[in-house]
């Protein structure tokens, strides 16, 4: 199909403009703006004025909960509630049940998505060691040649460090990206909540900023050793931002994220025991939230994530230590970057650089742009739209949202995954 879209205000994350100029889709590629490449004809063509047009957002980390959690969520359900959302291209972390440590497991997740209708583009990120266990290697060249582009051992800390460093080593050898959670599993312990007094007083197990902090210092250091390019995943305090920034600083081939409600949330936010809160990385305090704000604008954090995880809702019935940790973020990543804009963080082009060409540039995916010869990933977005968050509304299989109730400016109406509408309201 050939698609005009017209008198759209396209977002270029690249060039970080804003202009209204046409877009001419034909197959699976933009193959033009502004001017309609010769003897092209539309099949169909959708008028997007007072609309933005803006590539599909690339989400670098979320749970999809299958193979192995479907009762949770499955590809079908969080694929559709990617591409309602203006997500085109969503990466999956390797601690999925069974782990995604073999190519059987990669073929199995691919498989999926195509019986689902692929919606949207699943990339799956492989597993560093076997089981995630820690103590073996997997076969990172046989997983790469499945298509994995990237490697992490997920939230499951490695309890040798000299199988890290050789993990590290091995992927810089072959030029391929490791991507790291920093954790400590022995300062994390049990805990549930950020070490303050908010955990004291409501007498919660804590987790110091240390658990974070211990771990990137030692991240580092191998970085350091191995020149391994790196990506490091779901910050949530100050000390790592500035950690980061110095390793940016010595050279060293560094990048970053966080989730997107680390920039909205705090302890403080628990309240009674508000087990929509509970999270992994905890919610931190007002002052790791402003450093990770001022990360974003100075560009030391390189993307937002969703670090969407849907659960049903026995998962957060439970009493708040033994309750699940996550939150279902899909419905709710673009319209908190929204809220970025209006609270003047970022312009509209760099914020959505962090949900777009940034995480496609440093995975190495072909998304994030909008531009002849690019596959046509596009989101349009009514700005004008008002609405106010209900989870019961939501897309996602996962209604255990932290923001019910929030108001909120703009919403998807169109979604395009290789030159073809996925979604439209």
């Amino acid at each position: 199909m050939n698609i005009h879209i017209k008198n759209g205000l396209l977002i270029d994350p690249v060039a970080s403009t804003a202009h209204e100029i046409d877009v001419f889709i034909e197959g699976n590629l933009v193959v033009g703006t502004a001017t309609a490449p010769e003897k092209f004809k539309a099949d169909q063509t959708i008028d997007a004025t007072g609309h933005w047009v803006m590539p599909g957002l690339v989400d670098c980390q979320a749970r999809l909960r299958e193979p192995g959690l479907t009762h949770k969520g499955n590809i079908e359900s969080e694929t559709r509630a990617a591409v309602a959302n203006g997500i085109t291209s969503v990466c999956m972390p390797p601690d999925t049940q069974p782990v995604i440590d073999n190519s059987a497991v990669v073929e199995l997740i691919h498989h999926s998505n195509a019986k689902a209708g692929n919606r949207c583009h699943i990339y799956t990120i492989g597993a560093l060691s076997r089981g995630l266990e820690g103590e073996h290697l997997t076969d990172m060249a046989s997983l790469k040649e499945s298509a994995c582009i990237a490697f992490s051992n997920a939230n499951r800390p490695f309890a040798n460090n000299l199988v890290q460093r050789r993990a590290m080593e091995y992927a810089a050898g072959q030029d391929m990206l490791v991507i790291i959670q920093p954790r400590d599993a022995d300062l994390y312990g049990n805990g549930c909540a950020h070490e303050s007094a908010i955990s004291t007083r409501l007498g919660l197990p804590a987790i110091p900023v240390a658990a974070e902090t211990a771990a990137l210092a030692k991240d580092i250091e191998l970085v350091a050793q191995t020149g391994a390019r790196t990506h490091f995943g779901q910050l949530s305090c100050a000390r790592s931002v500035e950690m980061i920034r110095q390793a940016k600083a010595s050279g060293l081939p560094v990048t970053s994220d966080c989730a997107m409600h680390q920039l909205f949330l705090t302890d403080h936010d628990i309240g009674e025991f508000d087990t929509n809160k509970l999270t992994m990385p905890p919610l931190r305090s007002q002052h790791d939230r402003q450093a990770l704000r001022e990360g974003v604008a100075d560009g030391t954090l390189d993307c937002l994530c969703s670090d969407h995880q849907p659960h049903e809702i026995d998962a957060k019935l439970r009493p708040f230590p033994s309750a699940e940790a996550g939150i279902s973020t899909f419905d709710t990543l673009l319209p908190l970057a929204l809220r970025l804009v209006e609270e003047k963080l970022l312009p509209l082009p760099q914020l959505i650089a962090k949900l777009s060409i940034n995480p496609a540039r440093i995975l190495g995916i072909p998304a994030g742009q909008i531009a002849s010869g690019e596959l046509a990933d596009i989101t349009i977005v009514d700005p004008a739209v008002h609405w106010i968050c209900s989870a019961s509304e939501f897309t996602s299989e996962g209604k255990n949202t932290a923001f019910e109730g929030w108001d909120f400016n703009g919403r998807v109406v169109t979604t395009i995954v290789a030159g073809q509408i996925v979604y439209k309201i």
